[in-house]
């Protein structure tokens, strides 16, 4: 793989795999990686969804984080790059976060019901 950089910091295609550009496998790379990031989330809305004692390990404050990045991201792609294929991606991230959040809010709301009602 051999590449120059040209002066502006731009990367030129001498040689790549495919005929692939710097800039295609980044896009490749970045694709791959949010995509499987998307099904990633599953194993986390599984495990919050089986728990039983109010989902105490998940942190709302780092979903909620996680969330607005993704939801900013998504808007970004869409007003800044126009770029629907990278906004989808973004938004498939988003809703994994919301569906953690709301199953672990749901989860701790079930939960602290069943503490009161328990009596002393």
């Amino acid at each position: 793989m051999l590449c120059d950089a040209t002066p502006t910091g731009n990367f030129e295609r001498r040689w790549m795999p495919y005929g692939m550009t710097i800039a295609d496998i980044t896009l490749v790379a970045f694709t791959l990686c949010n995509s499987l990031r998307v099904v990633a989330y599953l194993p986390q809305i599984a495990r919050a969804a089986a728990d039983r004692s109010g989902a105490e390990a998940i942190s709302l404050w780092t979903w909620g984080l996680f969330l607005v990045s993704h939801a900013s991201a998504t808007a970004y792609a869409l007003v800044n790059k126009e770029d629907w294929t990278m906004a989808s991606v973004f938004l498939g991230n988003a809703i994994g976060c919301g569906a953690v959040l709301l199953i672990t809010a749901w989860k701790r709301s079930r939960h602290r019901g069943r503490r009161i009602e328990e009596p002393a």
